[in-house]
Order: structure tokens, then sequence, then C-alpha cells
């Protein structure tokens, strides 16, 4: 799952600021924080958003929370967690696939379905094309799409490479 921007503004003696950053590590989410005790710059933009002084004031991807409001921390992490960037496409093991036909299998992530409007579609990306890498990453099966699709953040680009037919084919779009 990919983990949302945490961002948690402090000072050194605040509790519930020790006990959110606690719950984070404990959790395995990274988070930011930025000590608005030192931070003159931190302590304007957490006055701006929230418009009072005091902490901790914990941002979640957009949303703004102030105090150690753990079903709302919870709440905006599983939300967070469901606007994750997709490419919009149904897939398979590729390999697998191939096996099924009888063909020499290429490692990959096999496309059933692209969804109308999605990023997939704005690549140019058909059913029955095979997913070969995602940013870089190597794609050797359907798994590997959503690891890759972890490390995207919205608005972010996706470098495509995948095979259709005898052709490699490229493209970069923005998800």
């Amino acid at each position: 799952m990919p983990q949302p921007q945490v961002t948690i503004y402090t000072t050194p003696t605040c509790t519930y600021c020790r006990q959110a950053k606690m719950y984070f590590q404990q959790k395995g989410v990274p988070y930011v924080e930025k000590d608005v005790s030192v931070d003159r710059q931190a302590a304007m933009e957490m006055m701006r958003r929230t418009r009072q002084q005091g902490v901790p004031v914990i941002t979640i991807g957009a949303e703004t929370i102030i105090g150690f409001d753990r079903p709302r921390i919870e709440r905006a992490l599983a939300s967070a967690a469901r606007n994750k960037p997709t490419l919009g496409l149904a897939v398979a093991d590729s390999s697998r696939i191939a096996l099924e036909h009888g063909v020499v299998p290429i490692f990959g992530a096999y496309v059933g379905r692209v969804s109308p409007g999605s990023a997939g579609e704005r690549a140019g990306i058909q059913p029955r094309d095979i997913i070969t890498e995602i940013n870089l990453r190597p794609i050797r099966n359907a798994d590997d799409v959503e690891k890759a699709m972890e490390a995207v953040q919205p608005g972010g680009r996706v470098s495509l490479v995948w095979v259709r037919g005898q052709q490699t084919m490229r493209s970069e779009v923005p998800v």
C-alpha cells in the first residue's frame, strides 16, 4: 500500500506530538517532522493552515488534523491510500496466460482490460499488451504493477514499456 505524505508540526515538550510520532512509527508510516519552536517558516505554514498555534498539527495528504485524533488519522490514512494513482488496467501474469495458450512465455503483466479515460488508455495500451517496465522498474508479473505504482504520487508521471505482438512500445503519462 502506498504511503501518503504525512507531516507533523511539533514542539519538543508536546506529549501528544510524541504519541503521534510513536503511532506512525508503530504503523510503519513515514512522516516529516517540523519543529515549530525552532522553524519559523514551519510555524507560519502551520498557522496559515489552521489559524491556531497548538500542536500537534498533522497533515495527511490534503487533510489537516489538529491534535492527536487517532480515529481521524486512521480515516485519513485509509482515504489517502484509496486515492493512489492507478493505470486503470486489469492485468494478470503474462507467463501464466502464455502457458494456458501454449506459447512461449514473456514475463510481464498481461493486459486484459483498459478502462476508458484511464492513464493506461492515454498511454496507448490495449488489451493483450504485455507491460514489461514501469518507471524503469522491470515488471515480471501482475503484482509488480501494483508495487511499481505504490511509488507514484498523485499528479506524477509514469513511463511505461510494453510489448504488442513483436513491437516494443513506450509512453509517458500523468496519473
